[in-house]
């Protein structure tokens, strides 16, 4: 299908979203370039999307992609072409930066990237009394969506409220139409970050002791506000974690950051409502 309608962003069309959200200091000398972007929304195709949204996908459950079968996934993704959007720069045929759609988990319960799937998310959930609520809600094969949200790092976060909105749009066309879509809640899949210190640096730092509690931060900053309106949410550790990834992933000369899975469990009814806040949270002050 062709592009998708304009939505606002920062009272923007989305098309002209500056995405430079880091406002230069009056009195910084020093001089930077500014790179203005044209953000364009479309349907899913199957004949150009499969690898910009495995590679997504892959991104969003980082460590534990290889659990998963994500040509699968992105198959079954690519099956429903009018539910959810891409967010691309060079027009339709290039590779998303963004994506955001959902998946109803009783529906294709069966099929196998959603059975893993689901099995993955229950046992996950089981490790954090914060996610209790999760876990039932599956295993009832109650109609729960799975949301797939995921950007490229520096794509801005105003991007967010259009392609959620959009989807809360699609999903009611989709339910008018009779399609399985009439979700009782809606599953947000999303990562958070932890900064861990380097066991590189083990001879450098000698007695230093890193903090056993340290603050987990997300990486979508929506989240702060998606929690506000969830029945439940908390953080995993993935299955396939160690040391060496926190390494690969340093963000400072002396530390590195360990990742972890993230859940939010939004009941359908509040679900427009936590979109809306996450627009008026995410828009600069007048």
């Amino acid at each position: 299908m062709g592009k998708k309608r304009s939505r606002e962003v920062d009272g923007k069309d989305p098309v002209e979203a500056d995405p430079n959200v880091d406002k230069m200091d009056e009195d910084d000398e020093e001089d930077f370039d500014v790179v203005n972007v044209d953000f364009e929304w479309f349907n899913f195709d199957n004949d150009i999307d499969f690898e910009g949204t495995k590679g997504l996908l892959r991104q969003l459950f980082d460590v534990d992609a290889n659990l998963f079968n994500m040509s699968a996934l992105t198959d079954l993704i690519l099956s429903q072409p009018t539910i959810g959007s891409t967010v691309k720069v060079d027009g339709k045929s290039t590779d998303a930066y963004a994506l955001c759609t959902v998946l109803n988990l009783a529906e294709h319960a069966q099929k196998e990237p959603i059975e893993a799937i689901s099995k993955y998310l229950v046992q996950k959930a089981r490790t954090n009394e914060s996610l209790s609520a999760i876990p039932p809600l599956i295993e009832g094969k109650n109609q729960v969506g799975l949301v797939f949200s995921e950007r490229l790092i520096n794509v801005p976060g105003e991007i967010a409220p259009p392609l959620h909105s959009m989807l809360i749009d699609e999903v009611e066309a989709a339910v008018e139409d009779k399609e399985p879509y009439e979700f009782t809640h809606y599953l947000i899949l999303s990562k958070t970050y932890q900064e861990v210190e380097s066991v590189l640096d083990v001879e450098d730092r000698k007695k230093k002791k890193a903090k056993e509690q340290a603050s987990v931060y997300p990486f979508h900053p929506e989240d702060e506000v998606f929690q506000r309106y969830a029945t439940a949410y908390g953080s995993f550790e993935y299955t396939k974690q160690d040391d060496a990834v926190a390494d690969s992933k340093r963000a400072f000369q002396e530390m590195g950051i360990k990742t972890f899975g993230h859940m939010m469990l939004i009941e359908a009814s509040k679900y427009p409502e936590a979109v809306e806040a996450v627009k008026k949270y995410l828009s600069p002050p007048s």
